[in-house]
C-alpha cells in the first residue's frame, strides 16, 4: 500500500468536505444531476478516445497508484551480485532454476542459460521493456484525459444550469436549483481533476519511471554477467542508477 497516495487523496477530499461542513449544511453541496454530468459524462467522453477493453481496465490501472509491489534497487543489486558470483564460479548454466525476486530478471536469466547471443538478449529484453512502458503510457493517458475532460464537463454543466435559470426567470423557485447545477458542476469537475485524476496520472508516471529504471538495471546486469565481469564491477556499475545518498547503504 502506498501511504502517500492514500493519505493524499483522503486528506484532500477530507479537508474540502470539512470546509463544506463548516460552511453550513453539507447536503447543499450534493446535486445528482451535477454528478451525472461530470462523472458519467466524463467517463463516456474519455471512452471515445480509447479502445473499449483498455478503457474498462481503468480500475486495475488506478489500483497501481495505491498498491504497487516492486523490488528495491539495493535489493536487486545485491541479488544480481550474488548471481554474478555464481555464474563466475560455475558458469551460466549454474543459474538455471535459481529463484529470483523479479520476473523480468528471471526471464533474462533464462535467456542466458539458453545460450543466446548478447545482442539477442539485449534486443528481446529491451523490446519487452518498451512494450511494458507503452502499456503504462496508455494507462496514464486515460487519467490525464479524465483530468482534462472533467473541468470541461463541469463547464458544460454550468452552461446547462445558466440556460435553465435564464429560461425560467419568471419562476423564482426554479432559479435556485438551476444555479446549483451551474455552480456545483464546475466544483465537481475541478475536484475530480485536481484532487484525483491528475495526481493519479502523476503517480503512475512515477511508477513507470521506477520500473523502467529497474528494467534498465536488469538489462545491464544480464549483459555484464554474460560477459563474465567481476561481481564488484557489476555492483559499482549498478550503483550509478541510485541516488547518491542511498549508494553507501546499498554497498554496505
Amino acid at each position: 500500500m502506498d501511504l502517500a497516495s492514500l493519505v493524499g487523496v483522503l486528506g484532500a477530499f477530507g479537508i474540502v468536505i470539512f470546509a463544506m461542513i463548516l460552511g453550513g449544511d453539507i447536503s447543499m453541496f450534493v446535486n445528482v444531476p451535477s454528478l451525472l454530468i461530470v462523472v458519467v459524462g466524463s467517463l463516456f467522453a474519455v471512452m471515445m478516445k480509447f479502445e473499449l477493453g483498455h478503457f474498462l481496465s481503468i480500475a486495475g490501472i488506478m489500483a497501481k497508484a495505491f498498491m504497487f509491489k516492486t523490488v528495491k534497487p539495493d535489493a536487486l543489486i545485491n541479488e544480481v551480485v550474488e548471481l554474478a558470483g555464481m555464474a563466475r564460479k560455475g558458469g551460466l548454466l549454474s543459474l538455471e532454476g535459481k529463484p529470483v525476486s523479479y520476473d523480468f530478471l528471471g526471464k533474462g536469466i533464462q535467456l542466458l542459460v539458453d545460450g543466446h547471443d548478447p545482442e539477442v538478449v539485449r534486443s528481446l529484453m529491451t523490446k519487452e521493456m518498451k512494450q511494458a512502458s507503452e502499456r503504462h503510457d496508455n494507462g496514464i493517458a486515460i487519467f490525464k484525459a479524465m483530468g482534462d475532460v472533467g473541468p470541461a464537463m463541469g463547464m458544460i454543466g454550468t452552461l446547462i444550469g445558466l440556460v435553465a435559470m435564464l429560461a425560467n426567470m419568471d419562476d423564482p423557485k426554479s432559479i435556485g436549483p438551476a444555479m446549483a447545477v451551474a455552480l456545483l458542476t464546475t466544483l465537481y469537475g475541478a475536484m475530480m481533476a485536481t484532487m484525483l485524476m491528475l495526481p493519479i496520472a502523476d503517480k503512475l508516471t512515477a511508477r513507470k519511471g521506477e520500473e523502467d529504471m529497474l528494467k534498465s538495471m536488469v538489462i545491464d546486469s544480464l549483459l555484464a554477467i554474460q560477459s563474465g565481469q567481476n561481481p564488484r564491477v557489476i555492483e559499482s556499475m549498478l550503483q550509478a542508477y541510485m541516488k547518491e545518498g542511498k549508494r553507501v547503504t546499498a554497498e554496505g
